[in-house]
C-alpha cells in the first residue's frame, strides 16, 4: 500500500526583499542635528554602506561638534543646530536628539525648509508630533521617523506574506524588547526632563511592530497602517524617578487582530516578534529590530528567509536611502510609514503613559 503524504502548505522559499541596496540610492547631503551615540553609529553605517554624503555636524558645543566631524570625516561643524539647519549646502537634518528635544528642532529644521530624519519616538507625544507633522506638510518638506526597523530587508518579506495574506486570518502579533540595565538617575532612560522611560526608548518598537502587523493584516497594505487600536490595556512597573520601567501593553483592533507587547529595563528579554495566523505563524529571529531571519511555520513545515549581509545597528543605512529615493520621486512622506501612523503609535503610546501614570515635565 502506498505511502500516503500530507500536501505542502508552505511555500518552497519566502519572498525575497524588494528593497534594493541601500548604496543605489541617490545621495542627498545631511547635517547631523546633536551628534551623540547613536548619530555615531547611523554616521559610520551611510558612510560605510551608501552614497549618501554628511557634509556638517551641529550641537551646542562646539568642541563637540568639531571633535564629531573630525572623527568621521564631515566638512565642517557648528556649535548652534542654527548655524546647521542655516547651512544652505544641507538637504537633510537627521535630529538625533532625546525624545525631549525632537519637537523644537525638527521644528527648527523645517523651518529652515530642509527635510527632516527625527529620531525614534518621534515626539513625546502625539500632540507634539502633529504640530510637528502639520508644519511639514505646509512647508512641503519631507519628514520621516527614524523607525529604521520598517526598512530592513526581513520587515519587507514580513510585508509582502501579510498583503498577500499568506498567514491566513491573523489572530495575534507578539513583540518584546527587554534589556538589563541600571544607569544614573540623570541618565537619559530615567530622566522624566529628557522624556525617559522604556516605552519610548525601546518599546517603541515592538508598539510599530504590532501596528505594522495589524495594518497589513486584512492584505490592504500601508493604507492602513494608520487604523488605530480600539482597546489598549497597560500594566507596568515605574522606575524611582518616575519614569516607566516595564510595561506589558495588550492591544486588539477592529479586525480582530490582537497583540501583546512587553519592554523592561529590568532584564533581558529574546527581543522577538511573532504573528499567528489561521494558516501558519511567523518567528522573527532575535534582536528584530535589527536585521534579522524570518521563519514561516505551519506544523512540522518550516521555512526561513535569512540573507541579511548587513547586520545589527548597521542596518540604520536602509532608512537613509530610503528616505534619499523617497526626496528623488518628490515625496514628503514615507509610504512605508505615512506621518499619520507615527501619530497614531504616539497616541497608543499616550494611552499606555496614561494608564501607567507617567506624565513628562511640561505636558
Amino acid at each position: 500500500m502506498p505511502v500516503m503524504t500530507a500536501a505542502r502548505v508552505l511555500p518552497s522559499a519566502l519572498p525575497a526583499p524588494r528593497f534594493p541596496d541601500p548604496a543605489d540610492a541617490p545621495p542627498l547631503r545631511w547635517g547631523i542635528l546633536a551628534p551623540g551615540w547613536i548619530a555615531g553609529m547611523w554616521a559610520e553605517t551611510v558612510l560605510a554602506n551608501t552614497n549618501q554624503r554628511i557634509v556638517a555636524a551641529g550641537s551646542r558645543s562646539a568642541e563637540r561638534a568639531a571633535r564629531f566631524a573630525a572623527q568621521h570625516g564631515i566638512e565642517r561643524s557648528y556649535g548652534s543646530y542654527a548655524q546647521l539647519v542655516e547651512d544652505p549646502d544641507v538637504d537633510v537634518v537627521y535630529v538625533a536628539s532625546p525624545h525631549s528635544e525632537h519637537r523644537e528642532q525638527a521644528l527648527l529644521a523645517i523651518a529652515a525648509g530642509k527635510h527632516v530624519l527625527v529620531e525614534k519616538a518621534f515626539t513625546r507625544n502625539a500632540a507634539e508630533a502633529a504640530e510637528v507633522v502639520a508644519a511639514a506638510r505646509a512647508a512641503g518638506v519631507f519628514v520621516m521617523e527614524a523607525m529604521w526597523t520598517r526598512y530592513l530587508p526581513h520587515t519587507d518579506v514580513v510585508r509582502q506574506l501579510l498583503d498577500d495574506r499568506a498567514l491566513g486570518d491573523v489572530h495575534l502579533v507578539t513583540g518584546d524588547f527587554g534589556v538589563l540595565a541600571d544607569p544614573e538617575p540623570s541618565h537619559r532612560l530615567l530622566n522624566p526632563e529628557l522624556a525617559g522611560g522604556v516605552l519610548l526608548d525601546l518599546g517603541i518598537y515592538p508598539l510599530a511592530w504590532a501596528q505594522l502587523v495589524a495594518g497589513h493584516a486584512g492584505g490592504t497594505g500601508a493604507t492602513a497602517l494608520a487604523v488605530e487600536p480600539t482597546s489598549i490595556q497597560a500594566t507596568g512597573v515605574l522606575a524611582p524617578t518616575g519614569v516607566d520601567a516595564q510595561a506589558l501593553v495588550q492591544l486588539g483592533w477592529a479586525s480582530g487582530v490582537q497583540a501583546q507587547v512587553f519592554t523592561t529595563m529590568l532584564g533581558a528579554t529574546a527581543q522577538t516578534g511573532t504573528v499567528t495566523g489561521s494558516r501558519a505563524r511567523l518567528e522573527l529571529g532575535g534582536e528584530f529590530f535589527t536585521p534579522t531571519s524570518v521563519t514561516m511555520v505551519a506544523g512540522d513545515e518550516r521555512v526561513t528567509w535569512d540573507d541579511n549581509r548587513i547586520t545589527g545597528h548597521a542596518g540604520l543605512c536602509f532608512q537613509a536611502a530610503a528616505l534619499a529615493r523617497y526626496v528623488a520621486e518628490g515625496r514628503t512622506e514615507s509610504p512605508l510609514q505615512p506621518l499619520d501612523e507615527t501619530v497614531a503609535v504616539l497616541r497608543t503610546a499616550d494611552e499606555v503613559r496614561r494608564q501607567l501614570g507617567v506624565v513628562f515635565p511640561g505636558e
